[in-house]
């Protein structure tokens, strides 16, 4: 059996191969039924909120702690536990990794 043949038309490169192109070849013909009065650099561009004047540019920034704000506001007894062991010294994560690679293994001989 070649890689070729496998057997299996869904594993064959082949098949997978021309598949890709003929989604390219849609992918193209669909992009090129679009509008061609399209201009870069025009209002055509622009960001649209509804007619709302758009703000500049740091003032459309939302910083992550506002986005997950109900998240972690909710979860806030967990993240206050879980990060009390987290200091940022890279070598408490290693004593960590290697705590838990043993603890593994050992349960992994255990259990046989």
């Amino acid at each position: 059996m070649s890689v070729l043949t496998y057997g299996y038309a869904v594993w064959s490169p082949i098949v997978w191969l021309v598949v890709l192109v003929v989604l390219g070849l849609i992918v193209l013909y669909v992009r090129s039924r679009g509008q061609k009065r399209y201009k870069k650099g025009t209002a055509q561009t622009d960001v649209f909120i509804s007619g709302v004047q758009v703000p500049p540019a740091e003032q459309r920034h939302v910083p992550a702690h506002n986005i997950y704000w109900g998240f972690f506001e909710a979860l806030q007894g967990f993240y206050d536990t879980m990060m009390r062991p987290h200091t940022g010294i890279i070598n408490d994560y290693i004593l960590w990794l290697v705590a838990i690679v043993t603890l593994t293994v050992v349960v992994l001989v255990m259990t046989g």
